[in-house]
This record gives structure tokens, C-alpha cells and sequence, in this order.
């Protein structure tokens, strides 16, 4: 389940594209009422579109995902964050399918968020940067799309956030897409769920480098806040098993040292992950997209299910055993409003030791299962 090599390639080398897809004559319109441009969108794409356009598959990624989801970048030799899943004969299968991944509404890897220069020019929005809804998320997925001239999706798939941002999608316009896939999501976060991402957020806003959110202008970043912030969530995105399995309580430097430095392997693990995760991802991002997180409820509202009562789709909802982050429960909420509304509804419950990162891993019984759920819909 390590990192792919450049021997297996896959989609092979891949570029990331910018489009801008709301300017000041069109600007995008918010679920808060507040207006939003320019907005540039980063997104990758896999695989031919036919000429129907009806193989598009769209990928929704996670918290702190990006649009390179699989093949190489020149230069690098880490391929996309799903390459395991995408590619010629992979699941989602590239000699079947368009695979078409965007860097969300907020993001930081291309796509306007607030660490975006503010109206396209000048300085950062930090702070200022109007709060995001789930829906906001969606109505720029749906934008990309017409940019690419595709009418209706076969499928839409994600993990955690991303599952969100499908269901989301799939409830408000399921004439959009004849499949969903929504894997170790939830439909609303737990109290604890809130809690976590309510201390990750006070790490970041309580670094004196944090400077009320124009770190940027000042030219300093607050990594210490950023990387407890990691630190923090990487230990819920594992189960117990797989930390005990992965390190127990060994010493990192063969011998243990008593004191306040860093003495265990696990400890050297969740800081290395707040090294690296602060080169590549943003403090403000952090902040807004778990907030999207938390206020997302769609079936708080008394006519939740009536666009897929009438217009009914295709759905595969999964999760995994050892996941405690979006446990069994999430899911199996998710499965109950699906069948009230009488939906196509596949659901697994998949073993893994891995927690709630097994979304991202090569767990063979997870990936036969959306390898077979798109291949029966596409027959």
C-alpha cells in the first residue's frame, strides 16, 4: 500500500489546468448572499470523453486534497493522491471513463480561496474571504462542467469531505448524475467531530504568526498552529490498531530519553506530518473548509429528499469498520434517508485495520466493490 513508482505509471504524465469560471460580469453568487470573483478553478483530467460526453466521471477530494488525483507531474515522483484508483484498468477505469478532478471552492492548490489575492489583484482576503457552504462547493463543481461542455455526469465519487460535496450534489440535482459514490462520509458531524476541528482551528488562530489572518502581506506563516493542527486530526484519521501496528510504544532512537523531546517512534511520525503538511497547505484554507464541514446538514431540511424522489438515481455508499473519525453510523444514517426516499442503494461496510484513511488505500474488497458498482451502471 506504499507509494506507486514511475515503473507503474497509469494515466502516466499529467499537467494541471486553471479555468476562470466567474469574473466580475458573472460573478458567483453564494449560499450567504455574498458575491465572489474572479474564480479560477484548478483541475486535472484523465482518460477521453466520448463522443456522447456520457463517461465523465468528477472526483470530489478531501480537507486537504488537491486536483492531482493520479498519474506523475514532471519532476516528481509521487504520483496523485488517488492514483491507486484511477487509472487504465484501476477501478476507475481510464480506458472507460473521463476522469475529471478539481481543487475545491476555498482550496489553496490553484483554485481561488483566501489565500487568493482579493478580486484577482492586491493583497490576500485572509479573513475577509466570505464563509463557504457545502452548496458553494457544488454550484463551482457544476460550473466546471458546463466550462467543459458535459450536461450530465456517470458518476461522482469521494471520500470523507469529498462524499460530502457528492451527496451534496447529488440531493440538489440528481438529473446531474446518473451515479453517486460517497465513501467514509457523513452527513453531519458529531459534537466531537465539531470539537476537533474546533481545536485544530484555535491552534492556527492562537500562533502569534497567525497575524489575525494577513500572515501572508507580513510575510511569516503560522506553521505551529498549522502543524498541531495536523498533528491533531492525522491521530483521528487512524484507528488504534493500526498505530499500535505501525509503532506500539517503540523508541525513536532505540533507547528511550526521558523528557520533553520527542522520545517515541509516533511522536517523530505526527511530527514529520506537521513538517511536511505545513510546505504544502494553507492556514486559511484549513480554517474555512472545516467550517464547511461542520455546518453541513442537508437532510436538516423538510424537503431534502424530494429532488431524488422524483428524479432517483444510482448510489454506493461504503464505510470502513475501524474508521472512528465518520464511523459505521455516518454512513448507515446516510443509507436510512437514501431508503426512506426509496434510492438504488448499494452499501458496504468494508474490514480494514487502517481507520478512516482507508479511503485513500488499496484495500482490495473496497476497490472491487466501486470497480463493480461502475462497471454494472456503465453496462
Amino acid at each position: 500500500m506504499g507509494a506507486r513508482s514511475l515503473a507503474d505509471t497509469g494515466v502516466g504524465y499529467v499537467d494541471t489546468q486553471v479555468a476562470r469560471l466567474y469574473a466580475d460580469d458573472h460573478p458567483l453568487r453564494l449560499a450567504s448572499g455574498e458575491s465572489l470573483s474572479p474564480v479560477d478553478v484548478a483541475y486535472e483530467t484523465y482518460g477521453t470523453l466520448n463522443e456522447a460526453k456520457s463517461n465523465a466521471v468528477f472526483i470530489c477530494h478531501a480537507l486537504t486534497g488537491d486536483a492531482h488525483a493520479a498519474g506523475f507531474h514532471v519532476g516528481e515522483t509521487r504520483p496523485g493522491w488517488w492514483d491507486n484508483l484511477i487509472g487504465p484498468g484501476r477501478p476507475v477505469d481510464t480506458n472507460r471513463f473521463f476522469v475529471i478532478c478539481p481543487n475545491l471552492l476555498g482550496g489553496c492548490q490553484g483554485t481561488t480561496g483566501p489565500a487568493s489575492p482579493r478580486g484577482g489583484v492586491g493583497e490576500p482576503y485572509g479573513l475577509d474571504f466570505p464563509i463557504l457552504f457545502m452548496s458553494d462547493l457544488v454550484e463551482v463543481h457544476r460550473a466546471l462542467l458546463r466550462h467543459l461542455g458535459i450536461a450530465r455526469l456517470y458518476a461522482a465519487v469521494g471520500g470523507s469531505l469529498g462524499g460530502m460535496q457528492v451527496l451534496q450534489w447529488a440531493l440538489t440535482y440528481p438529473a446531474e448524475l446518473a451515479n453517486a459514490v460517497v465513501v467514509a462520509a457523513s452527513s453531519r458531524l458529531t459534537a466531537q467531530n465539531i470539537a476537533f476541528s474546533a481545536v485544530a482551528r484555535r491552534a492556527i488562530m492562537s500562533d502569534p504568526l497567525f497575524a489575525d489572518g494577513h500572515y501572508a502581506t507580513e510575510g511569516v506563516n503560522p506553521d505551529t498552529g498549522l502543524s498541531i493542527a495536523r498533528m491533531l486530526a492525522h491521530i483521528t484519521y487512524l484507528s488504534e490498531d493500526a498505530l499500535s501496528e505501525k509503532f506500539g510504544r517503540d523508541p525513536q532512537y532505540g533507547k528511550q530519553h526521558p523528557g520533553f523531546g520527542i522520545d517515541f517512534a509516533v511522536e517523530s511520525y505526527l511530527d514529520h506530518q506537521g513538517e511536511v503538511f505545513v510546505e504544502r497547505f494553507d492556514a486559511l484554507s484549513y480554517l474555512y473548509l472545516t467550517r464547511v464541514m461542520d455546518y453541513f446538514d442537508p437532510f436538516a431540511k423538510a424537503d431534502s429528499l424530494a429532488a431524488i424522489s422524483a428524479k432517483p438515481l444510482r448510489w454506493l455508499v461504503m464505510a470502513f469498520d475501524s474508521d472512528w473519525r465518520f464511523g459505521v453510523e455516518h454512513s448507515r444514517y446516510i443509507l436510512r434517508k437514501l431508503q426512506k426516499a426509496k434510492q438504488d442503494t448499494t452499501y458496504r461496510e468494508i474490514p480494514s485495520p487502517w481507520g478512516h484513511d482507508s479511503f485513500l488505500l488499496e484495500v482490495p474488497r473496497y476497490h472491487d466493490t466501486i470497480r463493480a458498482f461502475l462497471e454494472a451502471g456503465h453496462a
